[in-house]
């Protein structure tokens, strides 16, 4: 067992208070958005070495003996990496709209990029790496989320109300709204979805100008029952990011929140945005991110139109499974990873760790004990762990004469 210093990222979007809070640390003065806990080469975790006290990157420690720290099965499915990332996110704006590439889409990308000798890091690179990222969030936080498109009746009914604030003196409705109103009745779902989106993707400065005469409308609405939440959601968007496209594009998602233990997933070809909240991320390890608004980063709109999914879809809930000792264990349709959250009273027997290949372990509150047949650690609140293949099974006692519950989530593949 490896106790392991993780990487937080500094984006514009995350908060400054809400990760540090969580895990009992001192604000850092900078946003902080995500807690990065994992071996992908862009920023691994560190783990300590307790044979000879040195540090090591996680990637570099595990390239050391694979089948040992990651499990024969885990390197022959996925290679000789780590194939999940875990990260605490604290979202306190609106993420990018974006989706994330299947894994035939990852590796032709990232090959192509690399063939034409993009650089890594230049701004307009699509593809990091050659993996794709599904991806689920567990909210810790009441959260907010933009997730999936909606089935096209019920967005149809959305746009009809907001054309419905051009009918009490402000002027005539944009034809955008009966243009997006016609792209959905025109063809099956899919295709009317594709066409609105692409509208909106493409319009440039027209589609910009309607947006601020739509939400000028929006704002003199007294209410938008029954669609306050979505409604709301094009006004606080257009606060952020004025005329982006995004702002519309948000009427053709669901409008999801979660409450705190709720989980959703998202598969590749998923439009989605998280837009607020604290919450429990586990994706495939990578960060290959497709945008398509909500953002002054580059947008790739011919290539993000090739890996959108245009299907319509309920919100994507994951339910979790109760496994022995009564925790919750949630395994979304991917083979990388599962989730487990792990809740201790003081008396509390010893809860087995749901290990398939490597873990990584994080405490959010209270200390745990981790025991194995190989070794022993531990945490207390903040503290995390990589846990080798080689060391399972693994149990997670509360620590003897704990007066304070505990509270970990663990990561491994869902093998």
């Amino acid at each position: 067992m490896y106790e392991i210093e993780n990487v937080l990222r500094d984006y514009a979007w995350g908060s400054t208070t809400a990760i540090a809070a969580l895990l009992g640390r001192q604000e850092s003065g900078r946003p902080e958005a995500e807690l990065w806990i994992g071996a992908h080469p862009d920023s691994p975790s560190v783990a300590r070495v307790p044979e000879d006290g040195s540090a090591a990157p996680l990637d570099s420690l595990i390239s050391r003996d694979p089948e040992h720290f990651l499990g024969a099965d885990s390197v022959a499915r996925f290679g000789p990496r780590l194939p999940f990332l875990a990260k605490v996110l604290a979202a306190a704006q609106p993420l990018s709209l974006q989706v994330h590439p299947s894994l035939e889409q990852a590796k032709a990308g990232f090959a192509r990029e690399n063939a034409e000798g993009v650089a890594p890091d230049a701004p307009h690179r699509n593809y990091r790496d050659d993996n794709h990222k599904p991806e689920m969030i567990l909210a810790l936080t009441p959260f907010e989320a933009l997730c999936g498109f909606r089935p096209v009746p019920e967005t149809r009914k959305i746009l009809a109300r907001v054309a419905a604030a051009f009918d009490s003196g402000n002027g005539e409705a944009p034809a955008l709204i009966g243009a997006l109103l016609e792209d959905l009745s025109a063809g099956n779902e899919r295709d009317g979805l594709r066409s609105a989106f692409e509208r909106l993707i493409t319009g440039g400065q027209a589609v910009a100008d309607d947006t601020a005469i739509i939400v000028a409308a929006l704002l003199s609405e007294a209410s938008f029952a029954p669609y306050e939440a979505e409604i709301n959601t094009v006004i606080s968007l257009n606060e952020k990011y004025p005329g982006d496209p995004g702002v519309l594009i948000s009427l053709l998602l669901n409008r999801v929140s979660l409450a705190p233990g709720e989980a959703v997933y998202l598969p590749a070809g998923n439009v989605h945005a998280y837009l607020h909240g604290l919450g429990v991320e586990v994706m495939a390890s990578s960060d290959n991110v497709l945008r398509g608004g909500l953002t002054p980063k580059f947008v790739d709109v011919p290539e993000l139109l090739r890996t959108v999914d245009f299907e319509p879809v309920a919100v994507p809930r994951l339910e979790a499974e109760r496994t022995v000792m009564d925790q919750e264990l949630f395994r979304p349709p991917f083979e990388e990873f599962q989730l487990q959250r792990i809740e201790l009273t003081p008396d509390a027997g010893p809860v087995p760790l749901a290990q398939s290949g490597a873990a990584v372990i994080v405490v959010m509150a209270g200390d745990i004990y981790l025991d194995s047949p190989k070794g022993d650690l531990q945490l207390s609140r903040g503290g995390s762990a990589f846990l080798a293949a080689a060391e399972a099974p693994v149990n997670v006692h509360p620590v003897a004469g704990s007066t304070e519950p505990a509270l970990a989530f663990a990561v491994t593949t869902g093998l």
